[in-house]
């Protein structure tokens, strides 16, 4: 039976959680210098290393009896139908947003057209002039880039020795770090104007972190989670530095391999692995749902110019709304429609048994 990685689903979730707080003080601080979390938006680059972590673990060992159209299918169903809801939850948001003009501006037959092309992933137009490539739900981005890197798993990576994996990861290294010293920093590749950076930042996180798996390079220490939680959090909240983009890609490139190979190699039990499965669980749908809720956030914030003791009440609440949602999405909507996909198009009928011969 394969081994399970319960610090790994923790650190998921607490890098989810810790988006969401960075989401909410980007409202009021766009400058990264001056914001508390201020590399806050690395949280997406630890999520692709560890994607690529578990879809090696998840799926080596399984392409004798599974085809390429088999992957896509389970892709599909664990990743789409939340990517579904969090279209629906930011079209009605866009439309019924009591803080812009963005519905009146656009119209409903705009506003749904975006909506269907979202529903596929594909760059849409933006609606609200801020050049986002999913302007309904601004991290949709990072789902794209992981289907990307799925596709490139499936049919490269896959097949890949250990020599031509370690060349496509010291590649990608150099390709990160030479567009994150030139940026400045990694923030980037949600908008159209540098959808490349997007490809950028996926290619060498995927790639490493299935690059770890196979290597089985795995360390332990005493109290994993905490451990690499506190060091997940530090290396978002440090400051920014002089040669922050530097900073930035030897944060990707070294120190999140060494927190998942921390965490991979550590052991919780008892309260600490519910702790864990609990924010396993919550990690994804409060990661692809809790932007709508930014949105109005932000606009609330822009009309009414609030200082920030007087934001705080507005934003724990949103916070504690944004939980909710998610909880709600998980067990209300993505589990029960998860469980019909995977009866519907992922379980295979069994042999029909032989038909006695009549006399």
């Amino acid at each position: 039976m394969k081994p399970h990685y319960p610090i790994l689903d923790g650190l998921r979730g607490v890098a989810a959680l810790l988006v969401v707080v960075f989401h909410l003080f980007e409202a009021h601080q766009t400058n990264y210098a001056l914001h508390p979390i201020h590399h806050g938006y690395l949280a997406v680059d630890f999520f692709f290393l560890l994607s690529g972590f578990v879809v090696g673990y998840a799926y080596d060992d399984r392409w004798g009896r599974m085809s390429v159209w088999d992957f896509a299918k389970i892709r599909l169903t664990r990743l789409h139908p939340l990517i579904v809801l969090s279209v629906v939850i930011g079209a009605v948001g866009f439309w019924l947003d009591p803080f812009g003009a963005g519905f009146q501006q656009a119209g409903p037959w705009k506003l749904l057209g975006v909506a269907l092309l979202t529903l596929t992933l594909l760059p849409a137009p933006d609606l609200r002039s801020w050049g986002e490539t999913h302007s309904l739900n601004g991290p949709l981005w990072s789902l794209l880039q992981e289907y990307l890197a799925n596709a490139l798993y499936a049919l490269v990576g896959r097949r890949l020795g250990r020599g031509g994996l370690w060349a496509l990861v010291l590649l990608s290294a150099g390709a990160l770090t030479w567009a994150a010293v030139q940026n400045g920093n990694v923030a980037s590749g949600w908008g159209h104007s540098n959808f490349w950076f997007a490809i950028v930042r996926m290619l060498y996180p995927f790639f490493a972190g299935l690059l770890l798996f196979r290597s089985r390079r795995l360390l332990r220490i005493p109290h994993a989670f905490p451990v690499c939680a506190a060091l997940l959090t530090l290396l978002f909240c440090l400051p920014y530095f002089p040669i922050n983009g530097l900073y930035e890609a030897a944060t990707i490139i070294l120190a999140f391999p060494l927190i998942v190979a921390l965490g991979a190699g550590g052991q919780v039990g008892g309260a600490g692995a519910k702790f864990c499965k609990w924010l396993a669980d919550l990690s994804y749908p409060l990661y692809i749902t809790h932007y709508p809720l930014i949105y109005l956030y932000i606009g609330w914030v822009a009309k009414n110019k609030p200082t920030p003791q007087q934001a705080l009440p507005v934003a724990a609440a949103l916070f504690a709304v944004a939980l909710l949602l998610a909880w709600a999405a998980l067990k209300l909507y993505d589990e029960p429609v998860r469980a019909w996909l995977k009866r519907r198009f992922l379980t295979k009928p069994a042999a029909a048994r032989p038909q006695p011969v009549n006399a």
